[in-house]
């Protein structure tokens, strides 16, 4: 049994809206208050906090008069929220993620709730201090009682509730099928079989939509009504664009997954190529660090075998046919001719080709080749 979170969307009532509003607000006011404690606490008394003290300073700062409005709310997403933030600086101080930020009124919003704070019966969900279920549209059926569900609400305005349950992921059957992927700009991904899956490009398909809604709100007054429907508007395209990439990611992702036990990837360091100027913005919306997140924890759920090989890897002067390495290689060349066998390569599928190759050596020798440089090999099974 594993966990997964299983998102639905829901149209709450304006009491339940007015309530939610109150909830995020509290939330996120204890949020930002304890961070600034702790903040303080470290660089001012070189003294550190922990989840304790945190916990100890939410039960007194509820008692202050001009925070009583803390008590309107469920107590449980206060708690959880520390619960975050102490796993955010645990992340921090461990080298994986930034320094804890604060959060912002106008960005997405989230609480989360425990099974003290909410009751899930006969397919209805009630919240803590809420006499009437969420209308939840369900897409599908929950495998069971969530454990643990979080409501937000994103830029655009829509409410979402994400409920966390236990499942029993079913595997695949075995097949002999296995593949190599690599990825680009103009093209998605090409195949080590010459398939090429196109790049749709969702932020330019947008851009003329976005940048007319984005003039229009520059000239709205700051504070007024007609700024903030503007300012959704902006965000609704914003979201639009994200499900459609994200959807896009996820059909491809799972069409891989069924159809070949073992696919083999490149590494690609994401966050560095994006400092390119002129093409972080292709980069960003091609979505290749989210495209291989999804497939390693599917192929962990389908029992198939993801291997990404080293970056460094010349996947692109290498001969699949013969093994010869061109000592340079411009971007601009798409096809070229190997020296040594007169081979003719396109330069993707080839690219493909070696990659797949790397990827099961390395994970029939389960260790490095020689002459292939450093192959690391992730495989979720």
């Amino acid at each position: 049994m594993t966990k997964r979170a299983y998102q639905y969307r829901f149209y709450p009532t304006p009491e339940q809206a007015e309530l939610l509003a109150r909830t995020f607000g509290c939330v996120r006011s204890v949020y930002n208050r304890i961070l600034r404690w702790r903040t303080d606490a470290f660089f001012k008394e070189q003294r550190k906090v922990g989840y304790t003290q945190a916990s100890a300073r939410l039960t007194a700062i509820k008692k202050l008069p001009e925070l009583a409005f803390l008590n309107e709310v469920s107590s449980v997403p206060l708690q959880q929220c520390l619960r975050h933030q102490q796993a955010a600086f645990r992340n921090f101080f461990e080298g994986r993620a930034k320094y804890p930020a604060f959060k912002k009124k106008r960005h997405r919003q989230s609480a989360e709730f425990t099974r003290s704070a909410f009751r899930y019966r006969d397919g209805r969900l009630f919240l803590a201090k809420c006499d009437e279920p969420l209308a939840i549209r369900w897409s599908r059926p929950l495998p069971g009682e969530p454990s643990t569900v979080t409501i937000s609400r994103d830029s655009a305005g829509r409410y979402f509730v994400s409920c966390l349950c236990e499942f029993a992921p079913e595997t695949l059957p075995v097949t002999p099928k296995m593949i190599g992927i690599d990825m680009g700009i103009k093209e998605l991904f090409v195949t080590s079989e010459g398939e090429r899956f196109g790049n749709p490009r969702h932020s330019a398909k947008y851009a003329s939509r976005l940048a007319r809604a984005q003039r229009r709100l520059s000239k709205k007054q700051p504070g007024s009504k007609n700024r903030t429907r503007a300012r959704r508007k902006v965000a609704r395209i914003h979201a639009k664009i994200s499900d459609c990439r994200a959807d896009g990611l996820h059909k491809l992702s799972r069409r891989l997954i069924n159809e070949n036990q073992v696919v083999c990837a490149e590494t690609l360091a994401v966050k560095n190529m994006i400092r390119n100027p002129k093409l972080s913005k292709a980069i960003a919306d091609a979505g290749w660090g989210e495209f291989v997140r999804q497939l390693e924890y599917k192929a962990g759920w389908a029992g198939r075998q993801i291997v990404q090989i080293d970056r460094w890897y010349p996947s692109s002067k290498r001969c699949s046919c013969c093994g010869h390495t061109l000592e340079r290689l411009l971007l601009d060349v798409r096809r070229w001719s190997c020296p040594e066998c007169a081979t003719e390569h396109d330069r993707d599928v080839n690219t493909a080709i070696n990659i797949k190759a790397a990827g099961l050596a390395v994970l029939a020798l389960g260790e490095n080749v020689s002459g292939m440089g450093q192959v690391s090999v992730t495989c979720s099974r």
